[in-house]
């Protein structure tokens, strides 16, 4: 089956492919093992994904290409990447706090691509769910990651159960990482588009509490900062839960992220951090990489990480690709600085006295039906500027998963429209709509 490489970034939306992509794409013809070094936000999943395309058996049975990647929503992203692709391969996604059964179920009828978390994918291997016999293609992504999370023995059990002579392909956006024994590389060929100095698009700046506890200077530095997009980072789950509590008593409206929360809970809050419904996200190191989030202003270390690829992770996720960013150092009075950490950064002045930022311009309705409903984006806008009488401006971003759909509108219509459209019909489907707080 020849696709033409055009075709496909017709539909994603990109008029050529950068740099990075087409040398990896060379790279892959030549070598059989690669090790690919980008930084986050460059278009590494196209670049793996697309040269894997062109080695697809269309006329072969069973899972040809296995990617495994160290977070649900990372996996859930390559696999969007790969349906968006719009290919007539079958791909599915496993991972932690998914249906075991219907996973199972899926893999009755294999996949060509098979994408995954290292722990819910050695599981179905040690189950016999799916047969790893004609698997020749193995991408190990965000491999660094993975390692500092501990997949360590997960991985080696995949890469055992594989046939001799799979391609690996191992990305990283860390420079240095070391490649253990069980991963079998086979001579890899590097690609190595990582700066080799920190970008100057970065500003970082300090900023002193008065006091040991840094909730106040936290709660300035947003009211000085206002309705800018910001993720605020802590190092614990406790710690996230605990400082959002404390923002929403100030009436400062935020979101959490963080592995403990349930699936649907982690989409709804990038969800609506991407779509302008929330501007501060709390999070821990989860959202540091690897994720969908948009190009953000600033960057809040609450608490300071433990180790210097944390910070600098922490930090890409703003001044990405040329664009400016700025990252925040909250410090409590005589707090111990890592050394990674520069003692030069100059101190940022925030506001005497805490001031409320606006709330932000829009709002996020929930809907209960999705893909599997045969409901799209198109169908949503129509509904929405026919029976809900939206103009152009009152409607934002569009998400639609598989069972339920988000929609973003101008603070302020939501409920109004709740009230409206509630157990309308939609393609003959009666609408259960929420305002999504």
């Amino acid at each position: 089956m020849q696709i033409k490489t055009e075709d496909i970034l017709t539909k994603l939306g990109i008029l050529e492919l950068n740099e990075m992509q087409n040398v990896c794409a060379k790279s892959w013809k030549k070598s059989n093992d690669l090790i690919l070094l980008s930084p986050t936000g460059s278009g590494k999943t196209l670049a793996f994904l697309l040269p894997l395309l062109e080695e697809l058996d269309a006329e072969q049975n069973g899972v040809q290409a296995l990617v495994l990647s160290p977070a649900r929503e990372l996996s859930l992203q390559i696999e969007s990447v790969f349906k968006a692709m719009g290919t007539s391969y079958k791909v599915n996604c496993c991972y932690g706090g998914h249906s075991m059964r219907i996973e199972k179920n899926n893999l009755q009828n294999p996949p060509s691509v098979l994408i995954g978390t290292p722990g819910r994918i050695s599981d179905h291997i040690r189950r016999e769910n799916f047969d790893c016999s004609d698997i020749k293609f193995l991408v190990l992504d965000e491999f660094d990651k993975a390692l500092e999370l501990g997949f360590q023995k997960e991985m080696s059990e995949v890469i055992k159960s594989l046939p001799k002579g799979v391609k690996k392909v191992l990305t990283s956006a860390t420079h240095g990482i070391e490649i253990p024994e069980f991963a079998k590389m086979n001579s890899p060929m590097e690609i190595n588009f990582l700066p080799k100095q920190k970008s100057i698009a970065l500003t970082q700046r300090k900023v002193i509490a008065n006091e040991k506890d840094k909730l106040d200077a936290l709660l300035r530095l947003i009211s000085t900062l206002g309705n800018q997009p910001c993720l605020v980072f802590c190092n614990h789950r406790d710690a996230v839960e605990r400082i959002a509590d404390l923002l929403k008593e100030q009436d400062i409206r935020c979101d959490i992220f963080h592995g403990g929360l349930e699936q649907a809970d982690r989409e709804r809050a990038l969800i609506k951090f991407r779509n302008g419904s929330n501007y501060l996200l709390i999070t821990t190191d989860l959202a540091s990489r690897g994720l969908d989030i948009p190009e953000i202003q600033n960057v809040i270390h609450y608490q300071l990480p433990k180790v210097e690829d944390s910070f600098v992770h922490r930090n890409g996720r703003t001044a990405r690709m040329h664009a400016k960013g700025n990252s925040f150092i909250v410090l409590a009075q005589e707090e111990i600085v890592p050394g990674f950490i520069s003692e030069d950064i100059p101190v940022f002045s925030i506001h005497k006295e805490v001031q409320i930022p606006n709330p932000p311009d829009w709002e996020t309705l929930y809907i209960g039906l999705g893909k599997k409903e045969k409901i799209n984006k198109i169908d949503l806008v129509g509904f929405f500027f026919k029976k809900g009488n939206l103009q152009k401006d009152e409607l934002g971003k569009i998400d639609v998963l598989d069972h339920t759909s988000f929609v973003a509108v101008k603070r302020g219509l939501g409920k109004k429209l709740v009230n409206k459209l509630n157990h309308e019909r939609i393609k003959k489907k009666k609408l259960k709509l929420l305002l999504s707080r």
